[in-house]
């Protein structure tokens, strides 16, 4: 029996180290189109998210702000989508689409454990420390696909569910993105991932709320979103929003995610890893004629 491909015969040595491997088993490997896929979707997100300021008083856009909103929400679905196939295309087999299945049902579960109680929201520390080990295109995929799945589950799919999709790619893909995914462990990592799930929780919150605040017209007309005012008036109104609109759910979903990721998180870590080694997703198949003593 041969040993893994380059090792020759049973029994020869590994002689990769730890961050060798660890770099070999991600399952997704960004290639140059799947990079300008993702960078594309994230400026139409960003757009999609941050029109009501960014858009000019008096503008085309500005006097279609009831419009905006829907346009944004059929178009997102199908560049996540397509952001979705890339990477798949560049490089996720089987055992990378099995995980990427498993990983997002449990997600899926986890979310409606807390129902959106005061921000109750396990999922997130789950999709931090998956996108921590599975890298930043795993975990765009897995993120999206999770708030999907979820959605389905919790009878919650209506316009704003493409931008739950999107920002959760966001928070899993920036997981994988923080530094020293390869050499950094024990308490300092620990640190790292609370510190990244409370911060993203939080701005989930708030680029969430960037997506129903066009909505709330005149119900709220001290805060509401104003087609006609200038930036910094909209700017004010919105800040005020988000204080007495979201930050009793958004602190509590942040303070959880910390929580969840120091207690829970060396266990997961570990299991995660666990999986990806074993899995060999870098490890090239070879092929080798049965030993000539065999029947």
């Amino acid at each position: 029996m041969r040993g893994p491909a380059g090792t020759g015969t049973t029994g020869t040595t590994d002689k990769r180290g730890p961050g060798e491997q660890a770099r070999q088993a991600r399952p997704v490997r960004l290639g140059a189109r799947s990079t300008a896929a993702l960078a594309l979707v994230s400026l139409i997100g960003a757009a999609a998210f941050c029109w009501p300021l960014l858009a000019a008083h008096g503008s085309a856009v500005a006097a279609h702000s009831t419009d905006a909103p829907w346009l944004f929400a059929a178009l997102l679905p199908l560049l996540v989508a397509v952001v979705i196939a890339t990477v798949a295309d560049t490089g996720m087999d089987a055992k990378a689409v099995a995980m990427l299945g498993m990983l997002a049902a449990a997600g899926a579960a986890l979310r409606p454990l807390g129902a959106g109680t005061a921000g109750i929201e396990p999922m997130f520390f789950l999709m931090v420390l998956s996108g921590r080990v599975l890298g930043p295109g795993f975990g765009f995929a897995l993120g999206s696909l999770t708030m999907f799945a979820s959605a389905l589950l919790t009878g919650g799919v209506g316009p704003w569910m493409p931008f739950q999709m999107l920002a959760m790619g966001w928070v899993t893909m920036g997981a994988g993105l923080l530094p020293g995914p390869h050499t950094l462990r024990g308490r300092a990592e620990l640190a790292l991932l609370a510190g990244y799930g409370a911060l993203s929780a939080v701005a989930y919150g708030t680029v969430m709320n960037l997506q129903g605040w066009p909505y709330i017209g005149g119900l709220a007309s001290g805060i509401a979103y104003d087609p006609h005012a200038a930036l910094a008036t909209n700017l004010a109104r919105f800040t005020t929003y988000c204080l007495t609109t979201s930050m009793g759910w958004d602190l509590p979903r942040a303070a959880l995610t910390a929580v969840l990721s120091f207690t829970l998180g060396p266990p997961i870590l570990r299991a995660l890893r666990r999986a990806t080694r074993r899995a060999a997703f870098a490890a090239p198949a070879s092929f080798a004629p049965p030993p000539a003593d065999a029947p």
